[in-house]
């Protein structure tokens, strides 16, 4: 398990969905470590466009069809849980969820 694979997860309320570890490599390799932060994702309609909070994945990031990453709510999840590894986030796509979750929860950046 890596940051930005892409593992199904067994989520209580939404069911299985697709979900994005954000938790860095280190975390994500070490086994005294249960748990690594998640992004749910959900199925989309093919004509709805990404809400506010959300960033859009698709056939290029491995999934079967479109997929929106919710960026506004992270979750801990235990590694033992997650199962079928689907693939890893584009690089470019990388960039807008950091991006986005910068917005949505209004995290502060440094700036030079």
């Amino acid at each position: 398990m890596r940051q930005w694979d892409i593992f199904m997860f067994p989520f209580s309320k939404e069911r299985r969905h697709p979900a994005v570890i954000i938790s860095n490599d280190e975390t994500c390799q070490n086994p005294d470590i249960e748990e690594v932060n998640a992004l749910l994702c959900t199925s989309a309609k093919v004509n709805r466009s990404a809400k506010s909070t959300e960033e859009a994945l698709d056939e290029a990031d491995g999934l079967d069809w479109k997929t929106m990453v919710r960026c506004d709510k992270i979750h801990l999840l235990p590694k033992a849980r997650f199962d079928d590894q689907k693939s890893q986030v584009t690089e470019e796509r990388r960039h807008l969820i950091a991006r986005k979750m910068v917005e949505v929860l209004r995290l502060p950046i440094h700036r030079r």
